[in-house]
């Protein structure tokens, strides 16, 4: 019996074009998405190896648009997890003049969480509606873990202590994970990326924040 076939690429870029392709050739037109969201969508699924995504990802009409935009002004992004801030390449950012915050490990965040009783996630993101005034207009919000995090920046927004230009929110698992998503795209006023379900993570969130930042590298 034979092996399986071993492709001979060295160069990761080359690599990286060849799971590109794989992805095309595996999902053919006509697809659920086209244009910049289906590049959004073919990024996640290289970082997932997920085609299951196909049937999950939901775009808010302006979420692309929004995300370029803010992404080109220069904005912050903030991001629950170290995790997700450590897959947004710093270089990538740079080139935009853009900056990405994560406050999990933030000793006040910790204070506040512990005298509030609360996860650091929500203590976060209260800490970062306060703390936090971005420079470069509305920030991006990038939430792929907790959900906790995703529920107290609706409650914010609800109460109009927050405007984001874009929430991308992917938070994973099996407490609210799924609630906290349906909530985000059962609104209407800030733009979104989610994934419907349980399916998420930090990974998956990080990659839409790359995809979203090589369409305006791409136009530079």
């Amino acid at each position: 019996m034979s092996g399986p076939e071993i492709v001979e690429i060295r160069r990761g870029e080359d690599i990286e074009a060849e799971s590109m392709r794989i992805i095309e050739s595996e999902v053919p037109e006509p697809r659920a998405f086209a244009g910049d969201e289906w590049l959004v969508v073919r990024r996640m699924i290289h970082t997932t190896a997920d085609f299951g995504l196909l049937d999950l990802v939901r775009f808010h009409p302006l979420a692309v648009e929004a995300g370029r935009r803010a992404l080109a002004a220069g904005c912050t992004l903030v991001t629950d997890t170290e995790m997700a801030r450590a897959g947004i390449p710093e270089r990538r950012m740079a080139a935009l003049g853009c900056s990405v915050r994560c406050l999990m490990r933030d000793p006040e965040v910790l204070a506040l969480s512990q005298a509030e009783g609360t996860t650091r996630a929500r203590a976060a993101v209260d800490f970062a509606i306060e703390r936090i005034a971005p420079p470069a207009g509305p920030a991006i919000w990038v939430i792929g873990n907790a959900p906790t995090a995703l529920l107290r920046l609706l409650e914010h927004i609800k109460a109009g202590r927050a405007a984001p230009a874009l929430i991308i929110g992917m938070p994973v698992g099996f407490v609210n994970a799924a609630e906290s998503k349906a909530l985000l795209m059962a609104q209407s006023r800030i733009p979104y990326i989610a994934i419907e379900g349980r399916k998420g993570g930090s990974a998956l969130a990080a990659s839409a924040v790359n995809a979203l930042a090589e369409l305006v590298l791409s136009k530079k």
